[in-house]
Formats: structure tokens, sequence, C-alpha cells
């Protein structure tokens, strides 16, 4: 018996044999004569590669929804990158290798330099450049790009998965993920997540030493991964599987009820989403709406912005579907990590601090203002509100005011349907929630981002590993801000609502209802165990 400690992404307990993945690439030097034959060849693979990718967003997108799936776009827009290809093209001509090799090589070369990064965001995305590169070499080659192949419910064990590799599993027979390297922000803690199953990344084991078959206990509770458990180890683990089976259960009969206390306070649960294919995870677990539409996944998953009218039709469609049920969608949120190269935006040394989210917006009106109009349209037909991120002053809610002046005046001369909805604005810098009495004045109601919130509060990079030991999302500053800006909003009869990873902690609850919380929204998976939690207390537990 081998027990292994990792970093847990996703709670939960799982035990079953092993389908250990171990990657092959075998990539023969092979000096060339004609460079040009194999510039060719690259050509014909890169064509190929790319009609993979866009079969792979198309099953990602049914299958975890296009938030999620837009890292194939990601891994599409590399093999069209200038730097990569002019790397891969130089090696060809300057060395007279073959193809194979001369991708392999710049793969390694630029899989290595995102791996050194101290960013823990930048230093996941060394497995793209990983994934795209053998893409290239596969099809190369005239292989089949696969990976681990399940027969039946299984621990995935692995030294890390690529999108593609995940994207290919039959997800209806993976019960956990365990693997060596990866991070809170790896494809694999993404996936964990949008399936319910435990998974646990950076664990010490070795490969070599694993065998498929072996028995797997994954503790995501505890962050411990048990290999060959003797059979005590087994039967404890088989005790809290059934627990855990129970709970789902009991959690069923919660779906239709109300989220109110046993001494009749009530708070709203609604659900965090990135796009329309995600409504069905929200309307399968009661959520009381959708808290965070996170528009700016419409601009990432393109190479071109997204029309009004292309706009218009998805934010409709989600409203429709939810028939009645509040849909909050926040405006294009770009920026910091999530870029997109046809928004040609400036390289920034300290991009979480730079020009990002409304900053971005309001310095090119010509592409807000669309997005504005579309919202305005959509909100006609249902249950719409717009939230805007990252305010830090009257003077901005000013200017977006004036830019939804502008888009209503538009419209109403165009004879065109639209609706002015309930607005509101996120509360993520303390600069925000120092005025926040102010702002209050001025919107319908703030959700408070707390990710980024508790990040520049701390002046603490939360993504950063190195600093697991110093976050602290409960720290007396972060539930003091948070209670300023409901005090605020309350002051102006304005409703208030978190939307960050601190509103699905369950510790929390009688805190947020002795603060008065309004509304909570957090992944859809969060809200039946959030309603649970809330039906077994009494307000007096809050005090």
């Amino acid at each position: 018996m081998q027990r292994f400690e990792g970093k847990s992404v996703y709670n939960g307990i799982a035990m079953g044999p092993a389908v250990v993945f171990r990657r092959s690439r075998q990539v023969i030097k092979k000096d060339i004569e004609d460079p040009q034959a194999e510039l060719e060849r690259l050509r014909a693979a890169l064509e190929i590669s790319a009609g993979q990718l866009t079969q792979l967003y198309d099953k990602a997108a049914e299958q975890i929804g296009q938030a999620s799936a837009a890292v194939f776009e990601v891994h599409r827009m590399l093999l069209e990158d200038e730097m990569y290809l002019s790397a891969v093209r130089n090696v060809i001509e300057t060395e007279k290798v073959n193809a194979e090799y001369a991708v392999a090589l710049t793969g390694d070369e630029f899989s290595a330099m995102f791996s050194a990064m101290e960013d823990e965001y930048m230093n996941a995305r060394a497995a793209d450049v990983w994934d795209v590169s053998s893409r290239l070499v596969h099809n190369l080659q005239g292989d089949e790009q696969a990976g681990p192949q399940l027969t039946q419910p299984s621990v995935i064990v692995a030294q890390d998965l690529s999108p593609s590799e995940t994207v290919q599993l039959n997800k209806d027979y993976v019960l956990a993920f365990v693997t060596q390297q990866g991070s809170i922000n790896s494809h694999t803690a993404i996936l964990a997540r949008m399936m319910n199953v435990p998974a646990i990344v950076s664990v010490p084991f070795s490969e070599e030493e694993i065998q498929d078959g072996e028995c797997v206990i994954v503790d995501g509770f505890s962050g411990v991964v048990t290999f060959s458990p003797d059979e005590a180890a087994q039967a404890e683990a088989e005790k809290t599987i059934q627990r855990e089976r129970e709970k789902d259960a009991k959690l069923e009969h919660l779906k239709g009820k109300e989220n109110i206390t046993r001494d009749g306070h009530k708070i709203d649960i609604l659900a965090n989403i990135g796009s329309v294919a995600d409504i069905g995870q929200v309307l399968e677990n009661d959520a009381g709406g959708i808290g965070l539409f996170r528009s700016e996944f419409l601009y990432l998953e393109r190479d071109t912005f997204p029309t009004e009218e292309e706009q218009f039709e998805i934010y409709k469609q989600a409203v429709e579907k939810m028939k009645g049920k509040k849909v909050v969608i926040r405006t294009l949120d770009i920026g910091a990590d999530k870029q997109a190269e046809y928004f040609r935006m400036e390289k920034e040394e300290n991009p979480a601090m730079g020009c990002r989210a409304i900053r971005f917006c309001l310095t090119r009106p010509e592409i807000f203002k669309v997005q504005i109009r579309a919202l305005l349209r959509a909100a006609h037909y249902g249950n719409l509100s717009i939230l805007y991120p990252m305010i830090i002053s009257e003077d901005e809610v000013s200017k977006v005011q004036s830019l939804v002046e502008e888009a209503r005046a538009e419209l109403e001369a165009e004879g065109t349907a639209y609706r002015i909805p309930e607005q509101g604005i996120m509360i993520e810098t303390p600069a925000a929630v120092m005025i926040s009495d102010r702002l209050a004045k001025m919107v319908d109601f703030f959700s408070i981002g707390t990710n980024d919130l508790i990040q520049y509060t701390l002046a603490l990079d939360r993504t950063n590993a190195k600093l697991d030991a110093f976050y602290d999302a409960h720290h007396e500053a972060v539930l003091r801000m948070i209670q300023m800006v409901t005090d605020h909003a309350h002051a102006q009869e304005k409703w208030v609502g978190i939307c960050g990873e601190l509103a699905a902690d369950e510790q929390m609850m009688p805190q947020f209802l002795k603060m008065g919380i309004d509304e909570l929204s957090v992944a859809p998976a969060m809200v039946l165990k959030l309603r649970k939690k809330v039906r077994e207390m009494c307000m007096k537990d809050a005090f």
C-alpha cells in the first residue's frame, strides 16, 4: 500500500482500477534533401490538425459547455501563430531535418518556456503547446492520436492530461483523476469540476510503479491518493463512498424547494455559466436563475468580434430558456488571463491590473456599444440584468450610463424592440468597497467578485501555488469589506450578491446570513448542496 498527498481540485471520494496513461512519442531525426517538400508536408498536417480541432471543439461544447471547449479555439490559433510556425520552419530549413523532428523540437522548447514561468496559469499552458505539437507530429506520421481507452469505470492516472486527451474520454467510465503534474487551472481540474468527480494533481508518485488494474482510492476531501490499499482501507473507503451516494440521493429531493432556513429566512442561490450550452446544468440542478453569465467566452471562442445580431440571439436564447428566471449577464471581461489575438491588446507587464474589463470597454466604445445594444434588445424577451465588471469609480458608472442612453436612443429611432433592464456593478476592488455608499445610489444592485477582491485586498496572486500558505479567503479584512458593501447596498434598498468562489463555501453560510447577503451564484453542481445547508439552519446559528 502506497499513500501520496497532492493538491485536491475537486472534493469527493472514489475507488476503482487504475488506467495508467503513458505517452510515447518517438520522433526520429532524419536528414532530408528537400526542405520545400517538408514545408509542404507541414502545411498539409496543419490543415488536417485544424479540422480535427474544429471537431473536438464541437464535441467538447456539447459535453462540457462552450466555456471549457474554448481551449480548442486557442489551440487552433496556436496553429496559426507566426512565432511558433516560423520557429518550426527555421529548424527545417537550417538543420535540414524532417518536419516531425522540427515540430517536436520547437514544441519542447516552447513548452519548457511556459513550464519555467512562475505564474501558475501560464505554467499550465505548457500542456497546450505540447498538445498542439503532439497532434502535428501524429498527423505528419499518419498516426491516430488517442487518450486513455476505458472499458469499465476507472481512475485515470497520468503524468498529466492534455485537452485533446480529456475530451476523448468516455465520461461515463471516469471515476477520478490523479496526475503527477497540473494545477488548479489545468484542464484536468476543469474537467473534474464539470464532471463532478474527485481529482488530485501534483501527486509525487512514480509512474513506472503503477500498474493498470491496480486498485486506487482517491480522496478529494483530504487530497490523499492510496495505491494498492489493504482490505481495511478499502472497506473504510467503501463506507465513505456509500455515505456520499446517500447524500447525493437526498439532494435530489430538494429540487423544487426553497432556499429557506428553518425559521423562515431566505437567500437566493443561482448559477454561474460561460455559455448557453451550460444552461442544461442550471436547469438540472434547479438553480434559481443565472447569477453570472460570463459573456467574454462569446469573444474568446472565435477569431473575429461577434456581431450585434449574433450576441442578441445568444442572450435572447438564454433568457427564453430560463423562462422568467433571472439571467445576469456580465459585459465583456477581457484582459488579464483572458486574451484573444484579434483584440490587438498591447502587452502589459501586469495585465491583472491593466486595461481589462470595463477599462477596455470604455476605451473601445465602438465594441462595447455593440454588446449593450444586443443586451437591451434581448432584455425585451425575458428577465435579463446587466452586470458591469471591475468598476472603481462613479465616473466609470456615468460613462457606462451615457453609452446605454446612446444605445437606447438609437434603438428607439430605429423602431427596434428593447427594454432598459436592471443594471449592476461588480465590487472587486478595495476602491469600489470604500465608495460603495456612493455607487449604490447609481446602480440597481451589487455583485461581489470575491476572487479578485481577495487577491487585490491581500496583494496576493491566488493562482500562485507558492503562496497557498498565505492565501486566506476568510481574512477579516475581506469579511469586513463584504459587510460594508452589503450595508451600503441595503441602505439604498438595493440587493447584493456574491458570485466568486467564496459563495460556494458552505462554512461561510452562517456568516452570509448574518451579513444579510441576498444572493449567491455558484457552479451549478453546488446549488443543491448549498440549499441543503440553508434548509438545515436557523438564523440563530448565524450569530
